[in-house]
């Protein structure tokens, strides 16, 4: 496998030396004409763009974010498809060539070049099909790499004087970067234990209150998990990593509502006022999640050589869901997912105490409840409604977010007139949103939405063409505080390295995919 070139969330980009296929290299003229536009935000990806594709393929993108996708596909022409990666309207199309595949291979509108699937791509696989597959690929190296957004009864201007001292605070408190290890003690037991139980362990040592759980993807918990199927090394890279932020695009911050869209959606989730203090908190499940994710690449590549798998790009890496790697995977993939919710409860509860010394009132006198928690990277088995009928799909969202409509009976009670809660956090300094699931959504892509901004550039321009220096400077000249771990490698992160998030978000919403509930705006960041 080819490991090079690290991307967003941890993910690895599809390089061309991986296929498996041999491209029928094509003019720029003549790819364009297995796509199609079908609506101002969506197009259509003909079978034949790719080999051996089963079902058509979608991505959603509006004006300026369609010329991004379509530059990539122009120079993956012009170059012959020799060195660089594969852009992401062909991996789109790689998936939508695996067995199993139902609907449509679908890009959100912050879609890029991924390790196997882009990231931004989800797809959903039929459990009754024999011949259907589970893929690491799908997932991401960072498994249930994810947001949280606490909301407190705090306002701008009692934050504002102590923000310096809350980001210093912050940084103090949660540890960040590279190799960061955990406040919290644990031993090979208690890991085991957080495996298995996800935020019930949290709750059970009191690093989490009650309702955090309710308004927790899965209820912060996967019963599949089977702590015995995470390898010992992976267990070894985790165990000091337990409530740490780590690197990255991983962040915490301090934000302000800015702008409220949905004022009953806002209501539903304790946000009644502009100016409103929040805190967002992003992170995975650190180095226990990739080593689960490259010990299955492993696994499953003699699988498919023994069951008689073929795929487009050998970074599609995948076993029969029925089978023994299948199974296994899932089961660990659910535990490293269980890992990333205790991860993120914690740092949920040194977040809290850091705010309860800096004002001076308990957690609980600050309101400082979890509004919702989703999961950016991970495979669930849902039902969803396929030509006409029910099926149990095995649902792939990788750099995308479950978005789920009201009435839906796997989103909580509070939220089951709205929707559910759906976050996506911004670029280092730009502004985040809030979204709710829709029924459209239900219809156009398995409940899936956007994750975030995702890359414009790679981390290697973003090095090559920003200084940090700068880079820091026009943070503090919007008045944002920062805590940053490695300063040299805020360039990677900056906002000209991301697509425009409003951009993203727009589309979403114009697609009807998900919908505009509220903005915020950084004052406080804390990196890696």
């Amino acid at each position: 496998f080819n490991l090079a070139h690290i991307m967003g969330d941890g993910e690895k980009t599809g390089t061309t030396d991986t296929a498996l296929v041999k491209y029928e290299m094509r003019t720029y003229a003549e790819e364009l004409k297995y796509l199609e536009k079908i609506t101002p935000t969506c197009y259509r990806i003909k079978k034949g763009f790719v080999p051996n594709m089963r079902v058509e393929g979608r991505f959603f993108v509006n004006s300026k974010l369609e010329t991004l996708c379509l530059e990539e596909l122009e120079k993956f022409a012009e170059a012959r498809g020799v060195g660089g990666f594969l852009p992401a309207v062909k991996q789109i199309a790689n998936v939508a060539a695996l067995p199993g595949i139902v609907g449509h291979s679908v890009g959100l509108p912050d879609v890029h070049s991924g390790y196997g699937f882009s990231i931004g791509n989800m797809a959903a696989f039929d459990m009754d099909d024999p011949e259907a597959i589970v893929s690491p690929g799908g997932v991401g190296f960072d498994i249930n790499c994810g947001v949280r957004l606490v909301r407190t009864n705090l306002d701008e201007k009692d934050v504002a004087p102590l923000k310096e001292e809350i980001a210093q605070s912050l940084f103090n408190h949660i540890p960040v970067g590279v190799g960061s290890q955990g406040v919290v003690s644990l031993g090979p037991k208690e890991l085991e234990e957080a495996l298995e139980l996800g935020m019930d362990y949290a709750l059970r040592e009191g690093y989490a209150w009650a309702e955090d759980k309710e308004h927790c993807e899965e209820y912060g918990r996967m019963l599949q998990a089977d702590p015995s199927k995470v390898s010992s090394r992976a267990k070894r890279r985790g165990l000091p990593q337990l409530g740490t932020l780590g690197a990255g695009n991983h962040y915490a911050e301090v934000q302000v509502v800015e702008e409220i869209y949905d004022p009953i959606a806002a209501e539903k989730m304790g946000i009644n006022r502009v100016g409103q203090i929040c805190i967002m908190i992003h992170s995975g499940s650190r180095g226990l999640g990739h080593q689960v994710a490259t010990d299955a690449l492993v696994a499953m590549e003699r699988a498919m050589a023994r069951d008689g798998i073929h795929v487009n790009d050998r970074q599609l890496a995948c076993a029969r869901i029925s089978s023994a790697e299948g199974q296994d995977y899932l089961k660990a993939m659910s535990a490293a997912a269980n890992f990333a919710w205790v991860n993120r409860s914690i740092m949920t509860f040194l977040t809290r105490q850091a705010f309860a010394k800096a004002f001076k009132k308990s957690p609980e006198e600050l309101d400082m409840h979890v509004i919702y928690d989703v999961s950016h990277n991970i495979a669930k088995v849902e039902k969803h409604l396929v030509d006409g009928r029910v099926r149990t799909l095995l649902v792939h969202r990788k750099g995308s977010t479950r978005a789920f409509p009201p009435n839906h009976p796997l989103i909580p009670v509070d939220y089951q007139l709205t929707g559910q809660p759906v976050l996506i956090g911004g670029t280092m300094g730009t502004c985040s949103y809030v979204l709710t699931g829709t029924e459209t959504g239900m219809e156009l892509t398995f409940g899936s939405t956007c994750h975030g901004a995702g890359r414009a550039w790679s981390r290697a321009k973003s090095r090559r063409a920003l200084d940090y220096h700068e880079v820091l400077g026009s943070l503090a000249a919007k008045g944002i505080a920062i805590r940053v771990a490695s300063p040299k490698l805020v360039t990677e992160e900056a906002p000209e390295s991301y697509k425009d998030v409003t951009q993203v978000v727009d589309t979403c919403h114009a697609a009807g995919i998900s919908s505009k509930a509220f903005k915020l705006r950084p004052i406080a960041v804390i990196k890696g």
